[in-house]
């Protein structure tokens, strides 16, 4: 199964309105790619993602992984 595709600008996280490209740049804030969950976490500091309803998880998770792994 391939892995959705996002546009930089597109919506991940509705209620805190962050894109690909916050959660994008908020990884890159730090070279070290420890594990996704440690960088979920930092990714939820920067841009308040996932704060809200939460309905996101697992499409921040998804992204944040793809980014990761190259």
């Amino acid at each position: 199964m391939e892995p959705i595709r996002y546009a930089p600008d597109e919506v991940i996280c509705n209620c805190k309105q962050v894109t690909l490209a916050d959660i994008d740049r908020a990884l890159h804030t730090h070279a070290n790619f420890a594990d996704v969950e440690k960088e979920f976490a930092e990714v939820q500091k920067l841009t308040a993602c996932s704060t809200g309803c939460g309905g996101c998880y697992d499409k921040i998770m998804a992204v944040i992984s793809g980014i990761i792994s190259g």
